[in-house]
């Protein structure tokens, strides 16, 4: 046994009853148990923040599937790279059935890279597993992701990170050596925030800080050992989302003053400039919205200004943008509309479409009634004239509501005067 292994990497599970946590995908009847049982694993994208068991799930994917494993960091391979596994792969599938290829990070892969994978999977060569902690919607290209099935991995919930705490103090050779007792636990699950290998690390740095043989974990050891081996950014663990979330707090609250402080900690940090920006474009939709509707198109242009010219001139385009969005008057309406919608969506699917908002494209449709008694809106004064849009079950029902905001006040008179008694808010 290895004992320089951090902690984390010595209680590594290797089978599916081992795993922790991710009921909904691995636990008694879920989905991803069922695909491993019956040995026709689709290319697959596993989606999560760090240490919630993303390497740990392909290996044991692996090992439960007895196929060939294949791995690859997106930070230090390029498309040479991928080739010469993909060739050794098809090599080893002759003999063991379709290899595993684990990519590791696959956003941060070019799409040069990904296309260079998109063949073999597409041939089946191998079966990816690739790993992200961010939305493969934006970071993983079109035609890869239609070939993959996405699999979302939430943070550890305290059971779970209690029960690995427990299981390490039973099974870890190193750790039975000491009689450990945790009179309080709050500091330890606050600073994992739900990822087990910070969890696992920090625990035993605890514990390996007290020379004697019993060793009491409070919060304030556990506090005090974590000033010393946290560090003051960390990109890929859980100041990159304390912090990120702290920069898109002090924009929503209006506070440019700590969103500029926020920004640069990230960006002193290292952080993704293109990361930052494509959240400010989340932000200006969600949180500003038609409260300002600039605001939108400031973060965009911010999007693609950052994406031309790169550090360090992005950080004053970053700059402004934040400023801009702090200073913006706010509105979520957009977010309460669309969420009112989808839920009603879900419920109403059987509803059909009015036929005179329907197309009559063919002679049957037309002596169908399809299009007849619909208003053409342009011909009428004002651009304007009423007449139901939602299926009947559903008139009247109202989805948005202004925000309390000027540009959207301008809205609320303008439905109002139009609808009348329709739009009463």
């Amino acid at each position: 046994m290895n004992e320089n292994r951090p902690l984390a990497e010595r209680m590594r599970p290797h089978t599916l009853n081992e795993y922790m946590g991710q009921k909904h995908l691995v636990g008694e009847g879920s989905i991803l148990r069922k695909l491993i049982a019956s040995g026709t694993l689709p290319s697959i994208i596993l989606w999560g923040p760090p240490g919630v068991g993303k390497t740990t799930l392909a290996q044991i994917i692996a090992n439960e599937l007895q196929r060939e494993f294949f791995q690859l960091s997106a930070i230090s391979s390029g498309v040479k790279d991928i080739r010469e596994v993909i060739e050794g792969a098809k090599n080893k599938g002759l003999f063991a059935g379709t290899p595993i290829l684990f990519i590791d990070e696959i956003h941060r892969f070019s799409k040069s890279q990904q296309d260079a994978l998109l063949g073999a999977v597409e041939r089946g060569d191998v079966t990816l597993i690739g790993a992200t902690t961010e939305n493969p919607s934006f970071e993983v290209i079109s035609a890869l992701l239609s070939r993959s099935q996405v699999y979302v991995l939430k943070l550890l919930e305290k059971d779970d990170l209690l029960e690995m705490l427990d299981r390490a103090m039973k099974e870890d050779a190193i750790l039975k050596t000491k009689k450990i007792e945790i009179k309080e636990t709050e500091a330890l699950m606050r600073l994992s925030n739900g990822d087990a290998r910070k969890l696992l690390n920090l625990f035993e740095a605890v514990v390996m800080s007290s020379s004697d043989t019993t060793v009491s974990v409070t919060d304030d050891a556990v506090i005090k050992v974590a000033q010393q081996v946290i560090p003051l950014y960390d990109k890929k663990g859980e100041y990159h989302y304390d912090i990120i979330s702290a920069f898109i707090k002090s924009i929503r609250g209006g506070d440019p003053n700590a969103a500029v402080y926020w920004l640069a900690r990230m960006l002193t940090g290292g952080e993704d400039i293109l990361f930052i920006a494509r959240r400010l474009v989340i932000l200006a939709s969600e949180d500003i919205g038609n409260a300002n509707p600039n605001a939108l198109l400031m973060a965009n242009n911010c999007f693609q200004a950052v994406n031309s010219i790169g550090m360090p001139e992005a950080q004053i385009v970053l700059s402004q943008t934040a400023i801009y969005l702090a200073c913006s008057p706010k509105s979520n309406s957009a977010v309460a509309a669309i969420g009112a919608a989808m839920a009603s969506a879900a419920n109403t699917s059987h509803l059909g479409v009015p036929l005179h908002l329907r197309n009559a494209q063919t002679k049957l449709m037309k002596e169908m009634g399809y299009g007849v008694d619909y208003k053409y809106a342009h011909s009428y004064e004002g651009n304007f004239v009423i007449q139901d849009f939602l299926p009947e079950e559903l008139r009247g029902t109202m989805f948005y509501e202004p925000g309390k905001n000027p540009k959207e006040e301008e809205f609320r008179k303008y439905l109002e005067k139009t609808w009348g008694e329709f739009y009463k808010y």
